[in-house]
C-alpha cells in the first residue's frame, strides 16, 4: 500500500539509499554498533570528517577557477575583543586559506555604534570582490543581532541568518544553511546514521543552532531540500528535569546544543543512542589551574552507554569550519540564488 502522499515504504526507502548510498561496512540499523573490545561508544572524529569536506571544497574551488571563475573571496567583520570570538576568527581565516579561498578580517571597537556596523556591512553587499560576508557574534549589548543579521545579503550570508535563509530552511527550500546545524546533518549523513522514523531529541531551541537542527532532522526527505524524516522533540532551559530524562530515555538520537556542562548523564541515554554534542563551555579546572573547553554531555560516562559519541572539542566544532567554508563556495557559485 502507498504511504501518504503516494510513495510506498520500499520505494521511499530505495530513494534514500539512492540519495544517501549504502551505510559503511559494519553499520548497525539499530545505529548502535558498539566495539566489542572496549564495550563503548564509537566516537566521531570531526577532526577527519572536517579532512574529507576541505578535500573537496579545495578540489571544486580549482575546478570552479579552471573555468574562468574569480577565487571565492570571504570577508569576516569582528568587533571587539572576545578572545574566543577572535580565536574562532582565526581558524576560519586558516581554514579557508589551506582550501583557496581568500579572506579577510575587519576589525572594530567594542563601541562602535549600530549605524556604522550596518553601514560597513551595506557595503560589503555592494562589493563585487566580496562573495561571502559573516558578522562574527556574539556582537556587543548595545547592537541588536537580528538586525546586523539581516542586513547581509541573502546571497552572500554565509552563516544563513538572514530571515530569507532562515525562511526558505523552514520551508524546506535550497538555502544557505547555518554552519553549526549543516555539520551536525553532515556529520549524522556521513557517519551512515539513519534517522528514517528516528526519534530524536534536540536540547537546544536557539535560533542559530537548536532550530535549524530539528528542521533538518523532521522534515520530508523527498522534498526540495531533502530532510531527515525523524520524529522530533525540541527541549529548552524550562523543560523539567524530569521531563527532559523522559524524553531522552527514547530517543534515537540526541543533540545536546544548550551550553550547559554535564546536562545529559550516563542515565538519561538509552543503550545504543547516537550523541551529537554541539555544546562549548569554558570551564576552570582545579588541577591544572586552567581554562578547559567542554560540551553539554558527561563524556566519560555516556560513551559507556551510546553507540556513536562526538568529543568536545574535536566533534561539531572543526565541521562548522568546514561547512562555513561549502557555504562560502555555494555563494560564489551563486547556487541558490
Amino acid at each position: 500500500m502507498a504511504a501518504a502522499g503516494g510513495v510506498s515504504p520500499l520505494r521511499s526507502c530505495l530513494l534514500r539509499l539512492r540519495r544517501w548510498g549504502p551505510p559503511p561496512a559494519g553499520y548497525s540499523s539499530s545505529c548502535s554498533p558498539r566495539r566489542a573490545a572496549s564495550d563503548e561508544a564509537t566516537i566521531i572524529s570531526g577532526t577527519q570528517l572536517a579532512k574529507q569536506v576541505y578535500k573537496e571544497v579545495q578540489r571544486d574551488v580549482e575546478s570552479w577557477m579552471s573555468l574562468g571563475n574569480k577565487r571565492p573571496h570571504l570577508t569576516v567583520i569582528l568587533v571587539g575583543d572576545n578572545p574566543a570570538s577572535h580565536t574562532y576568527v582565526r581558524n576560519k581565516m586558516k581554514a579557508a586559506a589551506a582550501v583557496g579561498i581568500c579572506s579577510e578580517i575587519i576589525l572594530k571597537p567594542k563601541d562602535i555604534s549600530q549605524e556604522e556596523l550596518l553601514d560597513l556591512t551595506a557595503k560589503l553587499n555592494h562589493d563585487s570582490r566580496v562573495n561571502g560576508i559573516l558578522v562574527q557574534l556574539p556582537l556587543p549589548d548595545h547592537i541588536d543581532e537580528r538586525t546586523v543579521c539581516n542586513i547581509v545579503a541573502p546571497e552572500k550570508d554565509v552563516d544563513g541568518f538572514h530571515i530569507i535563509n532562515i525562511g526558505r530552511l523552514c520551508l524546506d527550500q535550497p538555502s544557505v544553511i547555518p554552519a553549526t546545524a549543516a555539520a551536525v546533518w553532515e556529520i549524522i549523513k556521513r557517519t551512515g546514521i539513519q534517522t528514517f522514523g528516528k526519534n530524536v531529541v534536540v536540547a537546544g531551541r536557539s535560533k542559530n543552532v537548536g532550530m535549524p537542527i530539528s528542521m533538518l532532522l523532521h522534515t520530508d526527505g523527498e522534498h526540495e531540500r531533502p530532510g531527515g524524516d525523524a520524529t522530533v522533540t525540541i527541549t529548552h532551559r524550562y523543560t523539567p528535569e524530569e521531563q527532559l530524562k523522559m524524553h531522552t530515555q527514547l530517543a534515537d538520537i540526541i543533540i545536546v546544543a544548550a551550553g550547559i556542562p554535564k546536562l545529559i548523564t550516563a542515565d538519561m541515554v538509552k543503550e545504543g543512542a547516537v550523541v551529537i554534542d554541539v555544546g562549548i563551555n569554558h570551564i576552570h579546572d582545579p588541577l591544572t589551574g586552567k581554562t578547559k573547553l567542554v560540551g553539554d554531555v558527561d563524556f566519560e560516562e555516556v560513551k559507556k552507554k551510546a553507540g556513536f559519541i562526538t568529543p568536545v572539542p574535536g566533534g561539531v566544532g572543526p565541521m562548522t569550519v568546514a561547512m562555513l567554508l561549502k557555504n562560502t563556495l555555494i555563494t560564489a557559485k551563486k547556487l541558490i540564488y
